[in-house]
């Protein structure tokens, strides 16, 4: 028997190129993006578009869909709402109902910045708070997705590091390695905290979701939340950088989008489906940064 048929939206990503060499195994890929990917497996594909999504599930038939595609420069959310809209909701919806009319499986990822932050741990069940415009639309998106397709998988991510499998994303540890290597320092907040999540092992409990049939909201991440500055350090450390080269940010920037303090996202939902561990950050660090090219080692 062929492989069930995959269908990544947004797949030139740094997370869609990560779940893509991790799905090749077990899945006829079709890769989507807004220019067409190479060979004849590579779509092009407008989520604002009903019309260029529904060509684009004609052509591959997916037995599954991933949706990654979206505005999550929460910065730039703000500044073009009516854009975000666009994409990170109206395209969600689009898609939805393309998956409802061919009755493929839905995974959305999702964000932390459906809360506000103010307490220490969220749960599936917790009601959505969101600050700022991007949270908002990822909220909404949760919403119509979940009524449409009951049988979605969405996952909700506080953080997600590691080095692309490509160029052209917005990973951050290629910017962040980068600037090190050329002596520059990076601050990072030391009052925002997150627990992070890196993109390999992240494709593993997709996958794992995936294949025991699991739906509804799940949060992926570590076990333990830590501040941005300590994940900053530690992964120039990790990286064999200097950490003094990470500095502490004491205070949130003018004219930035409002941020969660705390976005620790609690993973017992995952922990008792899936067999894969939920790692500790020790365990993320070392992954994101295992056998990079960017390192000084």
């Amino acid at each position: 028997m062929s492989n069930p048929r995959l269908l990544i939206v947004g797949a030139s990503g740094f997370l869609g190129q990560h779940i893509a060499r991790k799905a090749a195994s077990t899945f006829d890929l079709f890769e989507a993006d807004i220019a067409a990917h190479a060979g004849e497996r590579g779509l092009a594909i407008d989520v604002t578009s009903a019309s260029s999504v529904n060509a684009a599930f004609e052509r591959a038939s997916p037995d599954v869909a991933i949706l990654l595609a979206a505005i999550s420069d929460i910065d730039e959310c703000e500044r073009r709402p009516e854009l975000v809209q666009a994409i990170n909701v109206r395209g969600a919806e689009h898609v939805a109902e393309a998956c409802a009319r061919s009755g493929a499986r839905l995974v959305f990822t999702s964000s932390a910045a459906v809360f506000d932050g103010t307490q220490h741990g969220y749960s599936e069940s917790d009601r959505p708070t969101p600050l700022s415009v991007y949270g908002a639309t990822k909220a909404l998106a949760e919403d119509m997705i979940s009524r449409t397709l009951p049988s979605a998988l969405i996952l909700r991510l506080a953080l997600v590091i590691g080095f692309a499998e490509g160029s052209g994303t917005n990973a951050m540890l290629n910017k962040f390695a980068a600037k090190l290597r050329a002596g520059e320092s990076v601050s990072f907040p030391d009052y925002e905290y997150r627990n992070p999540i890196d993109a390999v092992t992240l494709s593993c409990f997709l996958l794992e979701l995936l294949h025991c049939g699991a739906a509804g909201i799940f949060h992926v991440g570590a076990t333990e939340s830590i501040s941005r500055f300590e994940l900053g350090v530690r992964l120039a450390e990790k990286m064999g950088f200097s950490p003094r080269l990470v500095q502490p940010q004491r205070q949130p920037l003018p004219r930035r989008a409002p941020r969660g303090l705390d976005h620790f996202l609690l993973t017992t939902k995952l922990r008792a489906t899936c067999r894969t561990p939920v790692p500790s950050c020790s365990e993320i660090i070392e992954r994101a940064t295992h056998g990079s090219p960017q390192s000084n080692s």
